[in-house]
């Protein structure tokens, strides 16, 4: 066995040794794996996302080739380790600018295999984020995704965007809300609304300029999360349609 192979089964034995078959069937029902749910034929060993920190931090110098093939897994916490590996990996200050780019490539090539709103939430912004900050043209690949038909894709297109709110920058968060006002899934919803209460933890005035307008027709639990952290009098307010 080569030494790329043996990195490759070095974490599969360890995510089979954090495997509990009770947290595997928690997972098959919490994940919708069950016919016509969202993460359909999705299977999981039951691992901790702890334990899959752990693991990931362990091994942060794994080649982008031996992620590929944990990306590819029909394993979901293999792919969750993967997307984990990256984004420990990119944190580093030491992480040099090939091996993000390296990381990059590999997440736009292997995108159909970030299939689930846990998958996109640990990843998106994280790797995609700091470079389309660096290069803001690159953001266009955003809209792209917000229009495409995949809900993860389109996830990931509002996720990533985080990466800018921390920044300051709310102009995409904004624009790519607008684009998914009218889908149809709560886990659009839920992703939409979430950015946009992070807008308001750091520019409260800004948040409500962009949601005074839409509130009314907006799907419920995307302004629920839009305005969680609002105090109740105002909360309420929007709720009952007082704005």
């Amino acid at each position: 066995m080569n030494n790329s192979n043996s990195i490759v089964h070095q974490i599969r034995s360890e995510l089979e040794q954090e495997a509990n078959p009770d947290k595997a069937r928690h997972h098959q029902g919490f994940f919708k794996t069950g016919p016509g749910g969202y993460g359909e034929g999705d299977m999981f060993i039951g691992v901790s996302l702890p334990a899959q920190r752990r693991i990931a931090k362990k091994y942060r110098d794994t080649p982008a080739g031996d992620l590929a093939q944990l990306l590819c897994s029909e394993i979901h916490e293999q792919r969750s380790v993967a997307l984990l590996i990256m984004v420990e990996a990119a944190k580093l200050k030491s992480c040099s600018d090939e091996r993000r780019r390296e990381f990059r490539r590999l997440y736009l090539d292997h995108m159909d295999y970030v299939n689930n709103w846990d998958l996109v939430d640990i990843s998106a912004h994280y790797i995609l984020g700091p470079w389309m900050l660096a290069e803001p043209e690159q953001r266009m690949l955003l809209y792209k995704l917000a229009r495409s038909e995949n809900l993860w894709h389109q996830r990931i297109a509002i996720i990533t965007t985080f990466a800018f709110i921390r920044a300051g920058e709310f102009k995409d968060t904004f624009n790519i809300a607008e684009l998914l006002l009218d889908h149809p899934h709560d886990l659009i919803h839920k992703a939409v609304g979430w950015m946009l209460r992070e807008v308001g933890n750091r520019d409260r005035k800004t948040e409500e300029q962009f949601l005074n307008p839409r509130y009314n027709t907006m799907p419920r639990t995307m302004l629920r999360y839009a305005i969680e952290k609002f105090p109740e009098k105002q909360r309420q307010d929007y709720l009952k349609g007082r704005i």
